[in-house]
């Protein structure tokens, strides 16, 4: 092939991906959001700071299996986004105790096929879901865990109450919600998603929005790279495991 030939080539290349980029940034707004930002549809750069993509994972992994969680246990991973965490809870469960929701389809496509790989797949089994309205009975199942990184940091008032609504009824007397938020001096009062930004609410609104569900709240310590404030949610009973939570290395 010539010169001018393999420039032709590739300008018809270049043009068939911007095609495809502009398609999929087409879709990528969640329904009801609200952006303040532009995003990169790269996607590491899609769930946070590219150069944090590592250390976000290994943060939520070391947090949860700091709380008890063990191979045997089922995790679902709220907002599983390009699977940051995912590539590190799905080969460490046993097969089919991994599930994630998500409501970007292209996200999870694109961590599996760039972080994980269709054989570690069909080894693992995990499941995945695609909703954007916090509907965590998709599965029909309940967890032992269940985490949501950086999701109510973006969250609207009525969509966390969604949310935890949601996740007690699928969580059993022994389960364990990991969540974070923005802890502010006043509360972000909009009705709609907010992304890339992140939005405030004080301790007291965060526990009234639990509690209101029936659930216990308890704050703690551990890092987090974006200084998000960690919190531990349980259904009201006496369990081992909470008690256990409470007094994990690195918590408070």
């Amino acid at each position: 092939m010539g010169f001018i030939a393999t420039l032709k080539e590739y300008r018809r290349t270049l043009i068939r991906a911007r095609y495809r980029l502009a398609r999929q940034m087409k879709h990528m707004a969640p329904q009801n959001s609200v952006r303040l930002g532009g995003h990169n549809p790269h996607h590491r750069a899609f769930v946070g700071a590219k150069e944090k993509y590592d250390i976000m994972a290994a943060v939520q992994f070391n947090l949860l299996t700091s709380l008890g969680l063990r191979e045997h246990h089922s995790l679902l991973d709220i907002g599983c986004g390009s699977l940051r965490a995912g590539r590190l809870f799905i080969p460490y469960l046993s097969p089919g105790n991994y599930y994630g929701i998500e409501p970007e389809e292209w996200l999870v496509q694109e961590g599996i096929k760039l972080e994980l790989g269709n054989e570690l797949i069909e080894l693992k089994r995990p499941s995945f879901a695609y909703d954007n309205d916090f509907n965590l009975g998709v599965f029909n199942r309940t967890f032992d865990y269940l985490i949501a990184q950086s999701i109510f940091t973006h969250s609207a008032k009525p969509q966390i109450a969604k949310c935890l609504a949601s996740a007690k009824q699928v969580m059993g007397s022994g389960s364990l919600f990991v969540a974070n938020y923005i802890h502010g001096e006043k509360d972000y009062e909009g009705r709609h998603w907010v992304y890339p930004e992140c939005v405030p609410y004080t301790e007291a609104t965060m526990r009234g929005l639990v509690t209101a569900q029936g659930l216990g709240f308890y704050p703690f310590a551990y890092h987090h790279p974006g200084g998000a404030t960690w919190i531990l949610i349980f259904p009201p009973c006496d369990s081992p495991k909470v008690r256990s939570a409470m007094n994990a290395p690195g918590t408070i």
